[in-house]
């Protein structure tokens, strides 16, 4: 299993408390692909929503192709459908629905030749949050060069 890492949405771990990641299937035009080989991609502003049934992605920003005709050249931000399967998407759609959860985009890539996002499911942060979260990270990455530097000796 061959993957390429196209896009990495660093901001997700640190904006939610993200409990279980899900992988799915995207629909895109031809242009898109070839974009993304390209790494033209930003992650950043883009969630999923379930709209009758089916589960789309907004705001994934896939820049337009370089070598492409201006002719056909498609929405730059537009709705894209993730694939899943019915009982997955089900699962979603209540947890999302009944634990006011959210669904963000955690990396997009390819596998095996297909483009796939890793879908994070979680609750937002609040700022005092982060800041606490950040402080401990600190704290531990201390402790742990504490620890190595009193193992040296």
């Amino acid at each position: 299993m061959a993957i390429t890492m196209v896009a990495n949405n660093k901001n997700a771990r640190r904006d939610f408390d993200i409990d279980e990641t899900f992988e799915a299937g995207i629909a895109l035009r031809g242009v898109e692909v070839k974009s993304l080989r390209e790494s033209k991609v930003q992650l950043n502003d883009a969630y999923a929503r379930f709209e009758r049934g089916e589960l789309w992605l907004v705001g994934l920003n896939i820049a337009k192709y370089s070598r492409a005709s201006t002719q056909g050249s498609s929405d730059v931000i537009r709705k894209r459908k993730l694939l899943l399967h019915r009982y997955e998407l089900d699962r979603l759609s209540s947890k999302v629905n009944q634990d006011r959860l959210t669904l963000v985009p955690m990396a997009l890539y390819f596998k095996d030749g297909r483009a796939k996002m890793e879908l994070g499911l979680g609750k937002g942060r609040k700022t005092v949050d982060k800041r606490q979260m950040i402080a401990k990270r600190d704290a531990d990455r201390e402790a742990r060069r504490d620890l190595a530097a009193r193992n040296r000796r």
